[in-house]
């Protein structure tokens, strides 16, 4: 009996052990084959959940894992790795962002971004809040083109949506990673997830950033001493000593001291309704970025470095106190497997402060030929020897609200959404511009902004249905209906740029008159915290009463998207889309259009101006591909689009008013009858077309390859009144073609131009050809660790910062065509638990500017980093 048992035992055992047998090695086969094939990425650009191979729009995910090894640690690093996204380091804080050429540079509290960022879907107004740091991400989604229907206020260029990891129901675990690096740079990141119970989990996230300064920073102590112009020197320096200081290398400009943290919580109310609460705290107090020479240009020249490229001499160090406390809420409530209705809502307080050295420390060179003696009555409107210029926000406070609730309808047929969007922000700003030496007679001028009660309103109701009508093919229709309206309330202007009176010194310091004996330029001892911003608006009383701002305008707008979609195979699209989208119009502070003199046109006295400008729209056609193929090993996406873009929103010095003048203008200052003011205006249309590919592929066992290649062409059509100003005051003496004469004909709107036919230009921040990849490989090594060496090469083509496109080897506004090298190599424990990793980001030391100006005679440019290099630790527990 036993044996007959134990027979019948090791009949039955025999197929079980086969069928395991077989089984493992199925499973052994199906995770080999998950391994080598890439794993689908959900994206949310229809606001539905989606695959990115079946979405029909231009729109590129980036990992946490893929952000931490690039060294990216806010939006600005996001600029050439994907297809043609660039971004600029702006004024007060900001950042440009340009998609396929259309972008924003007024960064002021009444300026719109041009690209909309948001946060886990959520809208975020101010271009400063692209500069806090991005961590505990589940991927960073960018949407290219106009987004007129689903995302947020609308936008002409495109979107960028930051979605953080949630707190996860499947667990109690952490991880920490540290990395150290060159320039005493030191970062931390700390993950908590709890799961509590099977309702409720929290997640806690703590990122730390600091770097030295990578400039060689000393402090600006000039006192000219050039006696045959009447410049002697006396010991005191001529540059303003009120705010400078010796700072430690840790307090460089282009440091960086930023801290995040974030608190989220999710619950599950019910099986139906679920609710996630997070509070975000950003804390940046580094010193800005600032200025430098272009030495490689400026070398050859009278206004060669003296030094090293990177030194440079401050008397104003640079300070940021600059604080984003943001609350959002995320509530999902599923009605049936098909209907759902989501509402979030953004509470954000952002609060600044920040002085920043305008003039990096560079004077003027002057010359037997340019200057004369400046005591004169008549003064010297030529190169006066000192230049000292300063920005202060004293402070600033921005309030923003966000609600967006949508209807989300999804089965197999069709797929809609239904939203109403809300947008309401309070800015509050005290802000200065201080030029403390100006031609004829040395005096300082100044401008004092006092915004107490600015308010902006963005209302819109929006829908977009996806019908698949007949198998394999889907139509899209959608449309959104925008009003948003700004208004100012209590604003007042201090100060004036008349650089004839001595009203600046608050009657503290009296120079003497100029061409009489005894009268005196100031030197620093001449200055105190009485005068100009430093006191108050108080001191600006011998100005005259500030303009006030009280002003009030809004706009409507109503814009679409209308696409079609085939699925060739399963595997396999193709899609097409005619989308539009807009960005508000906006005004000024009021100010006299004729600068307190007489204008030649309309009544006598003050002609008081907002500076208006209208919305302006981009209208674009695409045409996109997108398939999966070799066993699911490879992911190609291309896109193709046209856009046309009107009414483009430029920020500069344009054309004011024309105002009577006793006689000639002098030679040195040919545009005395000429007011220009500092203003947003819209001009002209560009036609934009392009080429985006990106591939996703891995060849064979532990190889990963990742790139993009794109063709961007943007051609200014209508821009009649185009002022070429460009280096005027040295263009010959560079060999290059002299500045157009100024305009002498009619039309007085023109007047003080000196018009420039740009027909053909390319817009700022658009490279025509742009490509990147980066390689990966895991190697097993024994006792079960693995080694993964990753290489990264990017390539960019030539790129101007302005609509000017000036070539010349001394004074182009340009950054010519480069290449990046990054890689590292990455040891990985056993049981995953643990990594070890060495990196190296521009490797070659290669010095790229992502901003540049005319800095009268050379070129200013903000500076991408140097070569970093160091490692990083990281466990899981």
């Amino acid at each position: 009996m036993h044996l007959a048992i134990s027979s019948t035992l090791c009949a039955f055992s025999l197929p079980l052990l086969a069928q395991e047998s077989a089984n493992n090695t199925g499973n052994e086969k199906i995770k080999k084959q998950d391994k080598d094939s890439l794993q689908e990425v959900i994206v949310t650009a229809t606001r539905q959940a989606s695959s990115l191979l079946k979405t029909p729009v231009a729109v590129s995910a980036i990992t946490q894992e893929s952000l931490s090894r690039e060294g990216i640690t806010d939006v600005r690093g996001l600029s050439g790795i994907i297809p043609n996204l660039q971004l600029s380091t702006g004024a007060d804080s900001g950042v440009q962002i340009s998609i396929r050429g259309v972008s924003s540079n007024n960064f002021t509290e009444i300026g719109d971004p041009a690209v909309g960022l948001h946060v886990a879907g959520l809208y975020s107004p101010r271009p400063q809040g692209a500069m806090a740091l991005m961590f505990d991400l589940d991927q960073v989604e960018v949407l290219r083109g106009p987004q007129g229907t689903l995302f947020g206020r609308n936008s002409t260029a495109g979107s960028i949506n930051l979605i953080p990891a949630k707190p996860d129901f499947g667990g109690t675990y952490g991880s920490t990673n540290v990395e150290l690096g060159n320039y005493r740079q030191r970062q931390v990141n700390i993950i908590q997830n709890i799961a509590v119970n099977d309702t409720l989990a929290l997640r806690a996230t703590l990122m730390n950033v600091k770097r030295d300064g990578w400039i060689n920073q000393a402090q600006d102590f000039t006192d000219v001493n050039i006696p045959d112009h009447g410049f002697f020197a006396d010991g005191i320096p001529d540059v303003d000593q009120r705010h400078n200081q010796k700072v430690q290398r840790k307090d460089f400009y282009n440091n960086k001291n930023e801290w995040a943290a974030r608190l989220a919580a999710r619950l599950k109310l019910s099986p139906d309704l679920q609710w996630q609460l997070s509070y975000e705290k950003f804390q940046n107090n580094g010193a800005g970025d600032i200025g430098l020479k272009d030495c490689e240009q400026a070398a050859g020249t009278r206004f060669a470095c003296t030094g090293g490229k990177w030194d440079i001499k401050i008397n104003v160090p640079g300070k940021i106190d600059m604080s984003i406390d943001t609350v959002r809420s995320g509530l999902t409530w599923n009605l049936d497997s098909k209907n759902t209705i989501e509402y979030g809502f953004a509470y954000a307080d952002q609060r600044r402060k920040q002085q920043s050295d305008d003039d990096s420390g560079y004077h003027p060179i002057v010359s037997h030929d340019t200057a004369t003696l400046p005591l004169s009555a008549d003064g010297d409107w030529g190169v006066w020897p000192v230049i000292d210029n300063s920005s202060l926000t004293l402070d600033s406070k921005y309030v923003s609200t966000v609600h967006d609730v949508q209807f989300k309808h999804s089965d197999n047929d069709l797929k809609y959404v239904f939203g109403a969007f809300w947008m309401h922000e309070k800015n509050q700003i005290n802000y200065a511009q201080e030029f403390l030496v100006n031609a004829p007679f040395g005096f300082p001028i100044s401008q004092y902004y006092q915004q107490p009660n600015r308010q902006i309103d963005a209302k819109a109701i929006y829908a977009q249905t996806d019908w698949q009508f007949i198998p394999t093919w889907t139509a899209t229709l959608g449309a959104r209906f925008s009003r948003d309206s700004k208004d100012d309330q209590g604003g007042k202007v201090y100060g004036g740029w008349d650089a004839t009176l001595p009203a600046y010194y608050n009657g503290l310091f009296h120079p003497g008159t100029p061409g009489a004996i005894g009268f005196k330029a100031h030197n620093s001892a001449n200055l105190n915290n009485q005068m100009g911003a430093f006191a108050g608006p108080d001191a600006y009383n011998e100005y005259g009463p500030p303009a006030q701002n009280d002003h009030a305008q809004s706009w409507k707008k109503l814009t679409y998207r209308i696409g079609l979609m085939k699925d060739i195979s399963p595997n396999e699209m193709i899609y097409t889309s005619l989308s539009t989208g807009y960005k508000s119009g906006g005004f000024g502070d009021k100010d006299d259009r004729c600068g307190g003199k007489e204008c030649i046109d309309g009544p006598s006295g003050p002609q008081y101006s907002f500076f208006a400008y209208k919305p302006e729209t981009v209208t674009n056609f695409e045409l996109g591909y997108k398939t999966k193929m070799l066993d699911n090993r490879m992911n190609v996406r291309m896109t193709g689009f046209y856009s046309q873009y009107k009414d483009m929103q430029v920020t500069g010095d344009f054309f004011s008013a024309k105002v009577k003048h006793n006689g000639p203008c002098p030679e040195d200052n040919p545009n005395c009858d000429i007011v220009s003011k500092w203003q947003t205006t819209n001009v002209g249309v560009v036609d934009i077309s392009g080429l985006e590919l990106e591939l996703d592929y891995k060849p064979w066992g532990g190889a990963r390859l990742m790139g993009f290649f794109s063709y961007l062409n943007t051609k200014m059509k209508d821009y009649p009144s185009f002022s070429d100003g460009w280096g005027c005051g040295v263009r010959e003496e560079f060999g290059a073609v002299s500045c157009p004469d100024f305009y002498s004909g009619t039309d007085r709107t023109l007047a003080g131009r000196r018009i420039y036919d740009i027909t053909g230009n390319h817009l700022p921040l658009s490279p025509k050809f742009t490509f990147g990849f980066n390689f990966s490989q895991e190697f097993g090594l024994e006792n079960g660790y693995t080694l993964t060496p990753w290489l990264a090469l990017k390539w960019q083509d030539k790129m101007y910062f302005t609509l000017r496109n000036f070539d010349n080897p001394h004074l182009s506004d340009a950054q010519k065509a480069y290449s990046k090298i990054d890689a590292s190599v990455r040891l990985t424990s056993p049981d995953r638990r643990w990594y070890a990793e060495a990196y190296v980001l521009n490797l070659a030391n290669t010095m790229t500017k992502n901003s540049a100006g005319d800095a009268g005679g050379f070129i200013k440019a903000t500076w991408n980093d140097p070569r970093m290099f160091g490692i990083r630790l990281g466990i899981d527990y």
